[in-house]
């Protein structure tokens, strides 16, 4: 299998004045079958890189597994485009159950109009983490000087695992989705604390994009982008900072900006 994410191909670009061929970039489309104790769970369409911590991340963000310990074993047949994992404690996959949309008040808050495991897999974050106006600045920079891959292409979403003043692990993906869930697994797989931790988020934050950091834990995402209405109602509800429009040194704080500060950052 050709586990790039992008590949050359041919095309026939028009600059302004007449139609040339050319060897272009384009990003890889790869769909992912896994299956679950023998049992097939989903089918994703992905980037073909970073298979493991993206499989490890989505059975967490579905609630499958807790822990990478919880996984007995993972293989992958990639000219296929298939994943079989063992689980250590065996369960029967309740395809309803996973894909039927769930509608609850909550105590009368917003958490509304989502899947019905996020409603048990979604929790509310506690971070104490500070960030300062000029580290938001300075993650979003770090994180476009990193994206390679979207400038040759213009077809990719990247994630950035962060501390307050570096990022530690990028992840880069077709799908926005996914390359949260790729953070998550290297969570898991480096039994990292995320309390701690800031994502940066090349995307628009959307309600799906909202819920996989709240699964992951952690309390600040920044992006370039907007977020959706019902992403700012569930960060109001799931104590997560959106900062959003990081460009042109402006953004906005979409909720909980109580952890975005002008001076030094703390706990």
């Amino acid at each position: 299998m050709n586990s790039s994410i992008r590949n050359k191909i041919q095309v026939v670009k028009y600059d302004g004045n007449t139609l040339v061929e050319l060897e272009d970039e384009v990003a890889v489309e790869y769909p992912l079958t896994i299956y679950v104790d023998g049992e097939e769970f989903a089918t994703m369409v992905c980037s073909p890189i970073n298979l493991e911590e993206l499989v490890i991340g989505f059975l967490a963000s579905e609630g499958l597994v807790r822990l990478y310990d919880d996984i007995e074993s993972m293989t992958f047949d990639e000219g296929k485009g298939l994943a079989y994992i063992s689980l250590k404690v065996k369960q029967s996959i309740n395809k309803e159950f996973y894909a039927k949309r769930f509608i609850g008040s909550c105590c009368g808050k917003s958490r509304q109009f989502y899947f019905h495991n996020d409603a048990r897999t979604a929790r509310t974050v506690l971070s104490k983490t500070r960030i300062t106006v000029s580290q938001c600045f300075l993650l979003m920079k770090l994180l476009q000087e990193e994206s390679i891959d979207f400038r040759q292409t213009g077809g990719v979403h990247n994630a950035a695992l962060c501390s307050v003043e570096d990022l530690l692990y990028i992840q880069t993906d077709i799908g926005r989705h996914n390359a949260l869930d790729k953070i998550y697994g290297i969570c898991l797989k480096e039994k990292l604390s995320r309390s701690d931790k800031v994502i940066a988020f090349s995307g628009r934050v959307s309600s799906e994009v909202l819920l996989k950091v709240a699964k992951i834990g952690i309390g600040i995402i920044l992006s370039k982008s907007a977020p959706s209405t019902l992403a700012i109602e569930l960060a109001n509800d799931l104590g997560i900072t959106i900062v959003g429009f990081i460009r042109n040194n402006q953004f906005n704080i979409y909720s909980n900006p109580e952890r975005v500060i002008e001076g030094k950052s703390g706990f």
